[in-house]
């Protein structure tokens, strides 16, 4: 029984232990990769179509379910190899085609809502900041200012700069300490100016790469979802049950444990309609919503232009949703 094996550096036509015939690849590294690539995809290398081309009746096996789709008998137990010296001085040219290769799978599988991404979470991170910063400012001016709401970090940073905070009727103040207040004050407003430019740049690219999940989102919680998922490309594998439920992790750990109910949603929340409707229903528009926001990603994933079907097909449920909102339970009306 005459075997077919193919390697990275060829195809190989075995009777037992002897090579019959070679078709061997040449030593160019992007051709070597361009052929990785072919038999990934499932595709036949050009050293495979000329052996088989010759093949005629012959009955030949292979352990390669690709080519056992061309015509060969699938055999797992092949375990014919193309012999030593064929791999002589070979290996620096299987280095640089793995590179080739490994760079070109780096183009394809790069995802440009990685920005996006990186984009949301450094809001999230400034958000933090501005408000530790306000709230620290806020103390500090309420200390010796107390027409000051300490809880009010835009009055505290305006007091600061316009210099109506601080009193001499405890003594007078420290001039360094002073100057600190105010360069801290500064570092609030700059934290804040930062924040509004990123959060426009995020609603402004969000939807070039995200166009069908902005329509039925809006470009806000879009982007978190696409940050929480780590890319588009997640978020289009992602099941709705999943989605429905992302930025809920923690409650869902908590519910995994034994200690809450389970999350009926996560970021999704964010949404205006989940926030103004019933504690009852929440569930079920989040549900609702996600579904939607599953099919979204995946139209996005493959470049399909934005459509209002989704955000219609939505609002139809909402509507039906709402429609049973004075209604019982069912168990409640049989009893009746």
């Amino acid at each position: 029984m005459q075997t077919v094996v193919t390697t990275w550096f060829g195809t190989f036509l075995f009777d037992g232990d002897t090579v019959v015939r070679s078709e061997r690849a040449p030593d160019d590294p992007e051709a070597l990769a361009e052929r990785a690539r072919q038999r990934r995809a499932g595709e036949l290398t050009p050293e495979e179509t000329r052996l088989l081309r010759d093949r005629g009746d012959a009955d030949w096996s292979t352990r390669d379910r690709r080519l056992a789709e061309h015509g060969l008998r699938f055999d797992p137990e092949v375990r014919a190899a193309a012999p030593p010296s064929m791999l002589a001085a070979r290996w620096e040219t299987l280095r640089a085609a793995l590179l080739v290769e490994s760079e070109s799978a780096l183009v394809t599988a790069w995802d440009p809502s990685i920005h996006v991404e990186e984009a949301v979470r450094a809001v999230t991170d400034l958000e933090r900041i501005r408000n530790q910063l306000g709230e620290r400012l806020a103390s500090w001016v309420a200390r010796d200012a107390p027409d000051v709401d300490s809880a009010d970090a835009v009055s505290a940073v305006r007091a600061v700069l316009e210099g109506t905070a601080g009193s001499d009727r405890f003594g007078p103040p420290d001039e360094r300490l002073v100057t600190a207040r105010q360069r801290l004050a500064r570092l609030y407003r700059e934290t804040e100016g930062t924040l509004g430019d990123l959060s426009a740049a995020v609603e402004a690219a969000t939807p070039g790469r995200a166009p069908n999940l902005v329509r039925l989102l809006g470009p806000e919680l879009a982007a978190r979802l696409l940050a929480a998922a780590g890319g588009l490309d997640r978020l289009a594998r992602l099941p709705a049950s999943t989605i429905q439920v992302l930025g809920a992790e923690r409650a869902f750990f908590e519910h995994l444990r034994g200690h809450a109910p389970p999350p009926r949603h996560g970021l999704l929340f964010i949404h205006p309609t989940l926030q103004s409707a019933p504690r009852r229903e929440r569930g079920r528009l989040a549900r609702a919503l996600a579904g939607k926001a599953a099919i979204a990603a995946r139209r996005d994933r493959a470049g399909a232009p934005a459509e209002e079907s989704l955000a219609r097909a939505y609002e139809a449920r909402r509507a039906q949703l709402m429609a049973r909102r004075g209604r019982p339970p069912k168990s409640h009306r049989r009893s009746r």
